[in-house]
């Protein structure tokens, strides 16, 4: 945990937030999910807005904090002799409470009375239990708690999630600190995979070593792993290929550390160590727009703008290969770049490797006079905001040949008049290639979190590779 007088300021600047609103705001800590039985549950992993605001790191907690009072409440049960037999001396809840700087707890069954004839205000559940939960604490239907994806819950409190966000998207420099060492432990498991990649080995013993990485530094890892030779499909989570030679490994991998912040870093390699011409070629103009979008992150610059101008440079590059052609604006106003790239640039990061995207993606990653764009690509971007300093946010373009996609613009007919579909059928076999780091916005720029930058130039990694 922070100090608890970070945790104290986080609750008095969301209470000065929400001052016009009455009611109480609820907030629900996770429970154990068992994987089989009660007592063999999946890993532990504490909710993260109570994370932000209350900090205690245990199952089965709750609070409120009443909006007219500015009472606030922890809401739990000191553990048993039972309990105690299997897990040994617990902290009472009482002095975790006031680990977080609250004065006043209660029993979890407490909760229900705490509730009667009030307003509350909750964020979306991210986990059924917690649905289940605010079924029964609230009596609205399950499925009128989550979010759904990008529009958010309707059920949910509106003026709490924008409360919640405007909050969590600057990150505290003790935040920053954490992001910083989540960074550390990705650079380390990320050069353990590249130097584990020769052809020959499986692909799933790379992914052990370097998650045995996060595991002995960390928490853990920010999200599934994806190492594969299959660039082309996102998020690919299989990892029995036998790594060959002459193909691209595309590894986006990030840590967890143990105050639960994220990193999240993408890189491409050769498998032989050695880009081909062809693959040199891509990855060049991948590299090149990596480097545009940092060089373009400051305050006040929308990131959606951001994104325009990457994929006005990625169809400039294409262009130069012959495989679009006619004049970039038209291509990247007519959402040309989607075929190539059908993901946004980035997405915010802290708590979550996707910050806040379970309140909706659209209240996290859109200012207010934001639309989210229909186009492929650009209608996926997940940070379209105009940045502050403080937003932590990745930088990850991606150039992807996805025979299925292309077949389908070509029998559609969309882009023919930019596209030579006929060339494109000769990197069916490609797969794909994407660059990422994690950058911090500063008061005058941006910055790259960690303290070392993993090798991203074809000539740098192909000297690591060779190194190794």
């Amino acid at each position: 945990m922070f100090d608890k007088e970070v945790y104290i300021s986080r609750r008095k600047a969301l209470l000065e937030q929400m001052r016009s609103e009455k009611g109480v705001i609820l907030f629900l800590g996770n429970v154990e999910a068992p994987a089989q039985y009660r007592d063999n549950c999946y890993k532990w992993r504490q909710d993260s807005t109570w994370l932000y605001y209350f900090g205690i790191d245990e199952p089965r907690f709750a609070a409120t904090i009443d909006l007219e009072s500015g009472r606030e409440t922890i809401y739990a049960d000191d553990f048993s002799i039972d309990d105690i037999i299997w897990m040994g001396p617990m902290p009472t809840v009482r002095s975790l409470a006031e680990s977080a700087g609250v004065g006043n707890t209660a029993g979890y069954s407490d909760l229900q009375a705490a509730l009667k004839g009030r307003k509350v205000h909750f964020v979306p559940a991210s986990r059924y239990h917690t649905a289940l939960k605010l079924s029964s604490l609230l009596g609205i239907s399950p499925d009128l708690v989550f979010s759904n994806g990008k529009k958010g819950c309707p059920s949910a409190s509106e003026p709490l999630v924008r409360a919640i966000v405007s909050q969590r998207l600057v990150k505290q420099p003790c935040e920053i600190e954490q992001i910083e060492n989540a960074c550390e432990i990705g650079y380390e498991m990320h050069t353990v995979a590249r130097n584990g990649i020769r052809p020959g080995r499986v692909e799933q013993e790379i992914v052990g070593e370097m998650e045995g990485v996060t595991l002995s530094k960390g928490w853990g890892v920010s999200f599934a792993t994806i190492l594969t030779q299959h660039g082309e499909i996102f998020h690919c989570h299989s990892h029995d290929c036998v790594i060959e030679p002459g193909k691209l490994m595309v590894i986006d991998a990030g840590a967890e550390n143990n105050m639960h912040y994220a990193s999240d870093f993408t890189r491409t390699y050769p498998t032989g160590g050695r880009f081909t011409s062809r693959q040199r070629d891509i990855y060049t103009i991948v590299c090149d727009c990596n480097e545009l979008a940092y060089s373009l992150v400051r305050p006040g610059v929308a990131y959606r703008d951001v994104h325009l101008a990457v994929a006005a440079r990625m169809l400039d590059g294409l262009k130069s290969l012959g495989l679009v052609h006619g004049n970039v604006g038209d291509m990247v106003e007519a959402g040309i770049a989607g075929l190539f790239m059908p993901h946004g640039l980035g997405h915010n990061m802290g708590l979550d490797v996707h910050d806040m995207e379970d309140y909706g993606e659209d209240l996290v990653g859109y200012d207010p006079d934001q639309t989210r764009s229909p186009q492929l690509g650009l209608g996926s971007l997940r940070m379209a905001r105009r940045l502050r300093e403080g937003n932590v946010i990745t930088d990850e373009p991606g150039i992807y040949f996805i025979p299925d996609l292309i077949r389908a613009w070509k029998a559609e007919g969309t882009g023919r008049d930019f596209v030579d579909y006929g060339r494109l059928e000769g990197y069916f076999d490609f797969g794909g290639i994407r660059l990422e780091d994690d950058l911090l916005v500063t008061s005058d720029g941006v910055r790259r979190l960690g303290s070392r930058r993993l090798p991203i130039s074809p000539d740098d990694v192909e000297e690591a590779m060779r190194q190794y």
